[in-house]
């Protein structure tokens, strides 16, 4: 922040509803008087030098209103004397015929010239942590603001419209996350209440309710990491699909994909991003819990798939219970084959809070499954969630000892865990 710049009136402390007129100061700056016809190569030369502030023109017109000089304004951090500019710009201002002579211009800040961070600075109580992050799906900018942010909420919310051309809508995750839907609670803060986002990732779109489905825009690097492993004729199997990040680009590229959500919401909008992406014809859904999927659809598609030498994939990204969901496998076929045949390949994500995460999430995995992974699969880092919190992804062939282990009782297709409430920190990521 520039903060001998601007500094803020006093007066605006403490402020919970925008007066945007409270903002409005006038600060002086240097400035040069240059000849209209170098005017261009000055300005490209003094370009680490000029003054650099949003809706702030660097060139205005000079003050005897010559049409032969305009001024260049400069940056009062960095330009306070001729002694100030570098040998390369003072060579330049040589060559051009430009007087170093420095000129001062009076310049009226306002409110639409400050950046979201000075803004808010100003605003809130001294000695505080100043959020402007927010996750931007479509035109809904989507924040987490502390405890004692709230006060300022709506102010902060018309700041950060405000300062981010196309967001027209800005809301505030609650304290809790349904974990049954992954779908958060959330106030609107300004704005319109549109909440259907539409977005492009990895160039597919996608169109959903976002306050009623899961979506979150730091995770399509993983989303391609993944579907870059399928391969054409490939079938995948999504697990806990949601809108179809990972089902409809495997789809594109063409996998055949069968796709699960026990949201009805999320289920109604995969069905309709699979028609908006014209992959329809590839990809079944269903809407189902995630144990009676494996143990219904997956079951039954698995024997012939099996005898085929394509590739078969399933995914599992509910990072918050997927682990738990492993022994869904265990018994899954009856009948071992009497020639080699083509063994799934799961990618499962868990949340870790271990000082290990590796480890913690194999042991888990392994746990679920009755069968040791230590040395028999691979782990990748996703991302950070939180402090000591981390996603990973476990992946390995899934055992012929635990999917046709006959000493393992088959469970009935039962309900996901009852719904969780976790504070939204952690749960910010699946």
């Amino acid at each position: 922040m520039e903060a001998k710049l601007y500094q803020p009136p006093p007066e605006v402390r403490g402020m919970t509803s925008l007066d945007k007129e409270a903002f409005t100061q006038t600060i002086t700056v240097p400035a040069l008087r240059v000849p209209t016809g170098v005017l261009n190569k000055v300005v490209k030369s003094l370009r680490k030098s000029t003054i650099q502030r949003p809706g702030v023109h660097r060139v205005v017109q000079d003050k005897e209103e010559s049409s032969d000089f305009r001024l260049v304004l400069l940056d009062p951090h960095k330009v306070s004397s001729p002694s100030s500019f570098s040998e390369a710009e003072s060579e330049a201002l040589r060559s051009f015929s430009v007087s170093e002579e420095l000129h001062y211009f009076e310049m009226r800040l306002t409110y639409d010239n400050l950046k979201s961070e000075e803004v808010l600075e100003a605003v809130l109580p001294q000695g505080q942590d100043v959020t402007s992050a927010f996750s931007r799906v479509g035109h809904i900018a989507h924040m987490n603001l502390r405890d004692h942010q709230l006060t300022f909420k709506n102010l902060i919310g018309q700041v950060i419209m405000d300062k981010n051309p196309g967001v027209t809508c800005v809301v505030n995750k609650t304290n809790t996350i349904d974990s049954t839907y992954r779908n958060f609670k959330m106030e609107v803060l300004a704005g319109e209440e549109n909440m259907v986002a539409k977005v492009k990732e990895n160039g597919v779109a996608y169109e959903f309710d976002f306050s009623r489905v899961y979506w979150n825009p730091r995770l399509s690097t993983e989303h391609q990491r993944v579907v870059q492993l399928v391969k054409r004729g490939d079938t995948v199997f999504d697990v806990f699909a949601g809108v179809g990040p990972f089902a409809i680009p495997a789809a594109r590229s063409g996998a055949n994909v069968l796709a699960n959500d026990l949201n009805p919401e999320s289920y109604r909008w995969l069905q309709h991003n699979c028609k908006l992406n014209k992959v329809e014809s590839k990809v079944r859904t269903f809407n189902l819990d995630g144990r009676a999927f494996v143990q219904g659809p997956v079951k039954q598609e698995l024997p012939a798939l099996m005898k085929q030498k394509a590739g078969i994939h399933v995914v599992m990204n509910l990072p918050a219970l997927a682990l738990d969901f492993l022994d869904a496998f265990r018994g899954l076929l009856q009948e071992e084959p009497a020639c080699e045949e083509t063994l799934p390949i799961v990618h499962c994500y868990g949340f870790s809070k271990d000082n290990d995460p590796d480890t913690d999430v194999v042991k888990r995995a392994s746990c679920s499954l009755g069968f040791p992974l230590e040395d028999k699969c691979s782990v990748h880092f996703v991302r950070n969630v939180a402090p000591n919190k981390d996603m990973m992804c476990v992946t390995f062939t899934l055992p012929k000892e635990v999917l046709f282990s006959c000493d393992h009782e088959q469970t009935e297709p039962s309900a996901e865990p009852a719904p969780k409430r976790q504070k939204c920190e952690e749960a910010d990521s699946t």
